[in-house]
């Protein structure tokens, strides 16, 4: 009986050492693309708020509000950020202020959108249900939500 416990405790520590945070990120192209059905109803809430966003062709639209100055962040880099996030009938779910991310954790629509901007810039996102939470329900967001974000890049980490 006595035995069996330096085993659990060596796969333990070789199931913690396996979990490092340090790894290099190896992620440099996303292809993620939304459905045509998703982009089409994402284009008739631009046009219906004549909204004056450009067109991603993977599906979602933005408006850079300030380019920021500098290099832009690639997925691999950590950002920090201020942002909002609303639903399309202007309820806001969330927002926060000086937060920081690996920018590889986040949705897709934010990964793909943020490094459109340099430190300093500001951009939202018009993003597809599948670019964000898609079918699933998250808190206050409703399942296949269109969400807008506005975010500020502070800084890249």
């Amino acid at each position: 009986m006595m035995k069996k416990y330096p085993f659990a405790f060596l796969v333990c520590a070789l199931l913690a050492g396996g979990c490092k945070q340090d790894a290099p990120c190896t992620q440099t192209t996303i292809t993620t693309a939304a459905p045509e059905s998703e982009v089409t109803t994402l284009k008739q809430y631009i046009e219906a708020n004549h909204i004056p966003a450009k067109a991603d062709k993977r599906g979602f639209y933005y408006v850079i509000q300030s380019p920021g100055k500098g290099a832009k962040p690639t997925v691999c880099d950590n950002v920090t950020v201020n942002y909002a996030g609303k639903l399309t009938n202007g309820k806001t779910f969330d927002s926060a202020s000086g937060i920081s991310f690996g920018l590889n954790q986040l949705i897709v629509g934010w990964q793909e959108g943020i490094p459109l901007v340099a430190p300093g810039g500001s951009i939202t996102l018009y993003l597809p249900p599948s670019l964000a939470y898609g079918s699933q329900e998250q808190n206050e967001i409703p399942a296949n939500s269109i969400l807008v974000f506005t975010i500020d890049l502070v800084g890249i980490n």
